[in-house]
């Protein structure tokens, strides 16, 4: 019996969840993000409402951009803290439904519902009335994909948002994909699109066409993944934490570009704590610390440490970080934006000693 999976996929969150709080925001663009300041601020659109996307913004546009499209919108700084409390309570009621369940992000979950459901239809009733229920209890809606396969069910809750439910059972795999754009294959943006489209590759018919060995040949193990999951090949499993996940990081954009290094200071102690929360929660370690720095002009740099054995330690990963930036510290640049990536993550605890926080760390 073929897998089914759901990808639940909120719509709009951010701003989905200020139009709800908000009555008067309703029908208008809302738009997530850094402070406009008028078209002059810094930063990013974080999400915006359907409304905003008309007037052709997106996420990680320049915020000073989105002004200049849409100056009549509502610009609003995110509240993380409100956010994490629905994206909670929505979470909690996708849970209900199957114990095959897995978060990846604020605002998608994974639900493996094989042995609730004998059929797709049974999915696509199921589907439904956990929309139904969300937008009862919550107040937002949310889209949903159902099909054999992870990467399919996620494409799949893309196509018919907001508020709906799409389902591709297996022998409808390859019509469902043939005319999409390949970009809509997880793996493949907007630098990889361009090395695909020289070769001749524009649809995923073009891969499914195209003989796996050809694929390995010529776009190697990135190749087999994009066939792999064209043909409903992709066996990753649901569960609560994704071992295909390799990092967890976090950046920031400063107001203006600064070389303040208290200001400098407070950035990195917020997003290493905001990390090690998210680190908590899901009981993650990491072996390797990373530190992102980009300077005015968009000069960007990377440094990394590696330990020998998994932590999560806070006061030693911040400690570490402030090392890192050591080797930046005389210079007489500015500073536009700052970013701390945990990578080599494990769970096993088998792997973790209890007394490490007493060792000094080292290089691996």
């Amino acid at each position: 019996m073929s897998r089914i999976i759901l990808h639940c996929d909120l719509d709009c969150f951010f701003a989905a969840v200020e139009a709800r709080d908000n009555p008067d925001y309703k029908g208008r663009p809302i738009i997530i993000g850094a402070d406009p300041k008028e078209g002059r601020g810094r930063g990013v659109v974080s999400t915006c409402s359907y409304e905003a996307r008309k007037f052709g913004l997106h996420s990680a546009m320049p915020i000073s951009r989105a002004y200049q499209l849409c100056p009549q919108g509502i610009y609003l700084r995110p509240n993380g803290k409100k956010y994490s409390r629905v994206s909670k309570d929505v979470m909690n009621i996708l849970k209900k439904y199957t114990n095959e369940f897995q978060q990846v992000g604020i605002d998608e979950a994974y639900l493996d519902v094989s042995e609730i459901c004998i059929n797709f239809e049974e999915a696509r009733a199921l589907a439904n009335n956990i929309r139904r229920e969300v937008l009862k209890e919550i107040g937002i809606s949310l889209s949903i994909g159902c099909a054999p396969t992870k990467s399919i069910a996620k494409i799949a809750s893309d196509y018919n948002k907001p508020n709906g439910t799409t389902c591709v059972p297996e022998k409808e795999i390859l019509k469902f994909l043939e005319p999409m754009e390949i970009t809509r294959i997880p793996g493949i943006g907007k630098k990889t699109k361009v090395y695909y489209n020289k070769k001749g590759f524009k649809t995923i018919g073009d891969i499914i066409g195209t003989p796996l060995e050809k694929m390995i040949k010529l776009f190697g193990k990135n190749g087999k993944w994009v066939w792999d999951v064209a043909h409903g090949r992709d066996k990753r499993e649901v569960s609560e934490f994704s071992r295909e996940r390799k990092s967890i990081s976090k950046e920031r954009t400063f107001y203006e570009d600064t070389n303040d290094f208290a200001v400098i200071f407070s950035k990195l102690e917020d997003i290493n704590e905001k990390i090690h929360e998210n680190l908590e929660k899901n009981n993650i370690f990491y072996k390797t610390i990373t530190l992102k720095i980009r300077f005015e002009g968009f000069e960007t740099f990377t440094r990394s440490k590696s330990l020998v054995f998994p932590i999560r330690e806070k006061q030693l990963a911040f400690k570490i970080v402030l090392e890192l930036f050591n080797e930046f510290s005389d210079s007489k640049r500015k500073i536009r934006l700052v970013g701390i990536r945990f990578s080599n993550l494990k769970r096993n605890r088998k792997e973790i000693q209890t007394s490490l926080i007493n060792f000094t760390y080292q290089t691996s």
